[in-house]
């Protein structure tokens, strides 16, 4: 056991993310806005990290939207602060772009109950993660994010290993550079953010860096399935009054049309944001605006055309 815990202090005295920063030794004693200044000035060079790799991100987007396009889901599979971090984008998919809640899916390390407090040993499985999406029935066309800080917490290692055995495409985030994570993935991002204010604590700017880029995976890619209109959620799914209120607005921006015929338009659509601009843009009903919409895949741009 001793030799374990060397071997796993060895390993994390190596990463990037676990250094300890000598000047920050005494930050305790600092005035509260001094230490405010200073976190905010940590958190302002993130964006720069995630801008190198933007390649690679744009890269794995591409074959995501690609495979989602013909049925594939997106999966995120993480531990800790990063397994949170999945199942919060996978969460706001469905208000956002109309998704079913099966179609982007974020796995935590120990299950719901590690949403709010911490499962012992969960992330130091494997073989839990290749449980977890077997019981997706992991396909193909599907898609497998391992996130992970550190990159190298064996349960986004395990998802990325086992869904590439399946044959589905993998991306693997994290934030340290030469990570077995970004080796076991076929799209490998690799965001540097350097040592964390307070030593070891990934939640901080590596949790900032992994919720740029799942924002840019997850938007991006329901961009390319035409879950948008230029910037607009036309997909936006009307479950309350302040969504309902955003529906009308965004007739509106795309139609430039009265709020009389946006709400004959949203009635006769049944609320479905995309037809009600259809039917107004290209002066048909809602039956040939669905037709419309359907051979086109739901790209309103396409149907308009």
């Amino acid at each position: 056991m001793t030799s374990t815990y060397g071997e796993l202090r060895a390993q994390l005295a190596a990463l990037t993310t676990e250094a300890f920063r000598p000047e920050l030794a005494e930050i305790d004693r600092l005035p509260t806005a001094e230490i405010a200044r200073l976190m905010n000035a940590e958190d302002a060079t993130v964006p720069a990290a995630v801008a190198a790799q933007l390649p690679r991100i744009a890269a794995a987007v591409d074959a995501t939207a690609e495979r989602m396009a013909r049925g594939g889901r997106l999966v995120y599979a993480g531990a800790g602060t990063a397994g949170r971090l999945g199942v919060l984008d996978a969460s706001e998919c469905p208000p956002t772009f109309n998704t079913d809640p099966s179609q982007v899916v974020g796995l935590i390390a120990g299950g719901p109950d590690a949403i709010a407090t911490s499962v012992e040993g969960a992330e130091d499985s494997k073989e839990l993660a290749a449980g977890d999406l077997d019981r997706l029935g992991l396909g193909s066309l599907d898609t497998v994010v391992g996130v992970s800080a550190s990159g190298r917490t064996p349960y986004a290692v395990g998802a990325v290993e086992h869904a590439r055995a399946r044959g589905a495409l993998t991306i693997g985030l994290a934030c340290n550079a030469g990570s077995a994570l970004a080796a076991a993935a076929e799209h490998g991002i690799e965001v540097v953010v350097g040592p964390e204010l307070l030593t070891g604590s990934t939640r901080l700017k590596s949790g900032t860096a992994q919720k740029l880029v799942l924002n840019m995976i997850s938007t991006i890619t329901m961009i390319r399935l035409g879950k948008t209109y230029g910037n607009l959620m036309v997909d936006v799914r009307a479950s309350n009054e302040k969504l309902r209120a955003r529906s009308r607005r965004i007739v509106s921006l795309a139609t430039g049309a009265g709020d009389e015929d946006i709400e004959s338009a949203l009635a006769a659509a049944g609320g479905e944001v995309k037809t009600a601009i259809l039917m107004l843009l290209a002066d048909v009903d809602a039956a040939t605006a669905t037709r419309r919409l359907e051979r086109a895949d739901g790209h309103l741009r396409t149907a308009l055309t």
